[in-house]
């Protein structure tokens, strides 16, 4: 039967034709996004929140223009029903008042830089499944009460979503893929933006004259707090890194035991066939699958010293830039002074 329509093409043909999308480079945000944003994580601080990032995927940058916070979790199949009924209002309101209403991801907030766990590595699969591209920007107020704006957007390298699919975590797939703890986030740069309208009213807020009043907070320098805990969370990440480790010793001690166990019933069968042999029987097979001997072990997931690997380091990351940026105004007050620095990060004898 001929083709009424010889210019349409099927969907495999347009999947087959359709170009590679190019790479994220950059995230841009709008500076009234970065705001929602902000005042969102800060009003329930220190409790953890997140919500909806709208705008658009434009070549290798993700455009975004619009937020939306999502409702408290709580342990309830009902209110999480009434919150996935939420988003879906929202984005209909959104796009009823011609507001750009394209997921392009997420944001969330966190304490002290923790956001390197399973779940979020869930939720950018369960979000990748039914978006092509998408990020999540992490905000840490804590962080930015020290004057730092903390925020990053984050996705998921293409190589590490292989092994997660596929769930090969294994020591031996790690080595053949050269694949190392630090490659399982890829940061994006954040560009943020504002429409000439906003530029224009911010410039006429500008004051003429410098501001006068002092914040005499930022000169604060007690480091105290900050790196206090920074250090209790260090410590709680090497203990777990600590148990992730014993998991491995555990498992490569029975792994030799089992193989010893082996070698010494391969010597018996092989003698005993021998002995078959020279009395003119058949040999016995030297492998007995429903032998528990030669069942294998497994192997446990590298995936949780992984993510363990990566909290410590952004913890040391954290306490060794706060570290160096209070030196210089630490040195301005003694001048000339010695500085002897304790084996207790943070401290200082003069």
């Amino acid at each position: 039967m001929a083709n009424p329509n010889p210019t349409a093409r099927s969907f495999l043909q347009v999947a087959s034709t359709e170009e590679a999308a190019p790479p994220l480079r950059v995230v841009q945000m709008e500076g009234l996004v970065v705001l929602k944003i902000i005042k969102h994580c800060k009003e329930f601080s220190p409790a953890l929140v997140t919500g909806q990032l709208l705008g658009l995927d434009v070549g290798s940058v993700l455009e975004v223009t619009n937020c939306f916070p999502f409702p408290m979790r709580e342990e309830n199949e009902e209110i999480e029903a009434d919150g996935a009924n939420y988003q879906l209002e929202m984005m209909r309101c959104l796009r009823e008042v011609n507001v750009d209403n394209n997921t392009v991801g997420w944001y969330q907030s966190t304490l002290l830089g923790c956001f390197q766990t399973v779940e979020l590595i869930e939720t950018f699969l369960n979000y990748q499944e039914n978006i092509r591209r998408c990020v999540c920007i992490i905000y840490d107020p804590s962080r930015s009460d020290q004057g730092v704006l903390a925020l990053k957007a984050l996705k998921l390298s293409d190589s590490f979503m292989d092994l997660y699919r596929n769930n090969n975590f294994t020591g031996e797939q790690l080595r053949e893929r050269n694949f190392s703890w630090v490659d399982i986030f890829e940061e994006i740069p954040i560009k943020v933006s504002n429409s000439a309208l906003i530029s224009a009213f911010m410039t006429g807020l500008e004051a003429d004259t410098p501001v006068t009043q002092c914040d005499y907070d930022r000169l604060q320098l007690s480091a105290n707090p900050f790196l206090k805990r920074n250090m209790e969370f260090l410590i709680e990440c090497m203990d777990d890194l600590s148990i992730e480790q014993q998991k491995f010793q555990f498992y490569y001690r029975n792994l030799y035991r089992q193989q010893t166990q082996q070698q010494a019933w391969l010597q018996k069968r092989r003698a005993e066939n021998m002995a078959r042999k020279a009395a003119g029987e058949e040999p016995l097979p030297e492998e007995d699958p429903l032998n528990p001997i030669f069942k294998p072990i497994p192997e446990p997931s590298r995936l949780d010293s992984f993510l363990v690997t990566n909290q410590i380091a952004n913890y040391c990351n954290q306490i060794n830039g706060y570290v160096t940026d209070l030196l210089p105004w630490q040195s301005l007050y003694h001048a000339g002074t010695p500085t002897v620095f304790s084996k207790q990060l943070g401290d200082c004898i003069y």
